[in-house]
């Protein structure tokens, strides 16, 4: 009788700290929305491709300079598979699962590889990381990790 006592104990503390963990994250979106703002408009057209599409998974974005202050507005902290892809007016970044996310080209500040955003940190520079200006002025750091890592020198070259 006491192991079954000791188990609904441990069950409703897991489901308490669940609860808290869920009313943190919706806290912090509604925190971040007016800094964050609306995202850029996908453009009607783009020209050809300067890097070809990259394959690999989108990490999340993050605040500048706290590259573990994840962004939890809307769907940009959750991670997806996405492809990469850079046109002359701009990075095109395809999330399987979410909407697309257009970062204009006079927005983009940045683009350098990183060992750690957004709660996800590598042993070497594994994540690509493109630092650009939202519309609300505020900066931010969007994380991908490509599935060949021999894909970013491609990236490098076109900053």
């Amino acid at each position: 009788m006491g192991s079954l006592i000791m188990a609904a104990i441990v069950v409703v503390a897991i489901a308490v700290v669940i609860q808290l963990m869920l009313r943190g994250w919706r806290r912090r979106a509604e925190r971040q929305a007016a800094l964050i703002g609306a995202l850029p408009p996908l453009p009607d057209t783009v020209g050809p491709a300067i890097v070809p599409p990259t394959r690999g998974l989108y990490v999340g974005s993050t605040l500048v300079p706290h590259w573990n202050d994840r962004v939890a507005v809307g769907d940009l902290g959750f991670r997806h598979k996405a492809v990469l892809t850079r046109y002359p007016e701009g990075i095109m970044l395809q999330r399987t699962g979410a909407g697309p996310i257009w970062i204009p080209d006079e927005s983009i500040t940045e683009i350098r590889t990183e060992k750690s955003l957004a709660g996800k940190a590598l042993t070497h520079e594994g994540i690509l990381a493109i630092r650009w200006r939202l519309p609300s002025g505020v900066e931010i750091d969007t994380g991908f990790r490509a599935d060949n890592r021999d894909d970013y020198a491609a990236w490098l070259g076109a900053a």
